[in-house]
């Protein structure tokens, strides 16, 4: 299970509330190799069944992964079932409430740093690009997600698994209501909100095209943007 939207990590986050729990979490996380319920229960003195109730809470979560195998390595028949032993999903895990996605803003602007030194072309040139290529591989991960659904689906998933907010309107367009990287707008309102048009525009395009991002820095949403419908063309008669 990933943590990849805003409900998946306030419930990774609220499951490392309990401190026995968030110690067996730790544990894991510190372990060269993955740790089995009798470990853990024996490193932090707790009853195996109490171990194995925080590990699979934890794994249930996303926080774990769970592994199969026989101690010793042993196989066939007489070998015993399997133990369970349990990995570090994640090495870290944050939410907040607005959702908030400022490792994703940081991400993007890293990946144009780097470009910008490779190219040598200005960085101010290469976010609008890595923003547009991060918007689309979101899309286009999401439709992959959701193979069957309608093409809006993707663009939907991708505003709420960022944290927009999405609130559609009477006139078929969509107000976002939150900005994942509010507290950047704030103090760097142009690079933001210029990162933000070109993400959604191309994740937009990618979901089938039949919304466009506009500039709406005034509006009554909290981002920046607005999803419009996409004007149909003129037919030729």
């Amino acid at each position: 299970m990933a943590l990849s939207t805003p409900d998946d990590r306030l419930a990774a986050v609220a499951a490392l509330a309990d401190p026995t729990r968030k110690a067996v979490y730790e544990l894991v996380l510190a372990a060269a190799a993955p740790v089995s319920r009798d470990e853990a229960a024996d490193a932090l003195g707790l009853r195996r069944a109490t171990a194995a109730l925080h590990l699979d809470r934890l794994a249930e979560n996303g926080l774990l992964e769970v592994q199969f195998r026989r101690i010793g390595g042993r196989s066939g028949p007489g070998a015993g079932r399997p133990s369970k032993f349990y990995a570090a999903a994640v090495s870290e895990v944050g939410a907040s409430v607005p959702p908030r996605d400022y490792g994703l803003a940081a991400e993007l602007m890293a990946r144009a740093i780097e470009e910008s030194v490779r190219s040598g072309d200005p960085v101010a040139a290469t976010l609008p690009r890595v923003s547009r290529q991060a918007g689309a591989d979101s899309a286009e991960a999401a439709r992959a997600d959701a193979a069957t659904g309608a093409p809006g689906d993707a663009l939907q998933a991708v505003l709420r698994n960022t944290g927009y907010r999405p609130r559609p309107e009477g006139d078929g367009s969509v107000t976002l209501l939150e900005c994942p990287f509010h507290q950047l707008s704030r103090n760097h309102r142009e690079t933001v909100c210029g990162m933000n048009l070109e993400f959604l525009g191309a994740a937009a395009a990618r979901s089938g095209g039949t919304l466009r991002a506009v500039p709406d820095p005034d509006g009554a949403g909290g981002c920046c943007v607005r999803l419009e419908p996409v004007a149909e063309s003129p037919t030729s008669e």
